[in-house]
């Protein structure tokens, strides 16, 4: 039985997956890049070849577990607009709870910003989240705040594992958001921002 050997991109591939679960289980400075490269059954020097630097390889990842967020929440909203379109990407979002991996990267990359290229980085990938949020739902500031503050709660509620821990607390922390709570946000509420 020949082995079929992969291409560069295939390779490629490879190794970022095992690099997310990876990197989403045990942060950068957590994980090895021989540990990588023996999981993905290459030597280390060939991830370095391939990504250059263990920081180039988490930077990498983490911009792509924010992509699939942004890709995803804007697709859900489809051709809505405001609350509904809130209503449509919250709905993914609570969807994508399911998948650790790419909240615990965004996490990840949060708790790596002490680093000023990765904090660069991050803030980049979560601006351009919360500008697609704001371009798809063509609403107020405020309201796409309250929106991804609630989403950084879910964050930490995934990476907690609140689903399988029953007390009063984490049942009020799953608790349904639902879109007549951003109601209450007026054009004076928006009027300063906040230093």
């Amino acid at each position: 039985m020949a082995l079929t050997r992969m291409t560069a991109r295939q390779r490629r591939e490879q190794v970022l997956a095992v690099a997310e679960r990876e990197f989403a289980a045990t942060g950068l400075h957590g994980t090895s890049a021989e540990t990588i490269a023996r999981r993905a059954g290459i030597t280390q020097a060939y991830v370095f070849r391939i990504f250059g630097s263990k920081k180039r390889l988490f930077l990498e990842v983490v911009d792509a577990a924010f992509a699939r967020m942004t890709i995803a929440m804007t697709a859900a909203a489809g051709g809505l607009e405001g609350i509904e379109a809130l209503s449509a990407m919250g709905a993914e979002y609570d969807a994508m709870l399911a998948d650790r991996t790419t909240l615990l990267l965004q996490l990840q990359g949060l708790a790596a910003s002490g680093d000023s290229e990765i904090q660069a980085a991050v803030r980049d990938s979560y601006g351009r989240l919360w500008q697609a949020v704001a371009a798809t739902a063509q609403l107020d500031p405020v309201t796409i705040k309250a929106f991804l503050a609630f989403g950084a709660l879910l964050n930490t509620s995934a990476a907690l594992d609140l689903a399988d821990h029953d007390t009063d607390w984490s049942r009020q922390a799953r608790t349904r958001i639902r879109a007549a709570l951003f109601t209450h946000i007026t054009t004076a509420t928006n009027t300063d921002e906040h230093p």
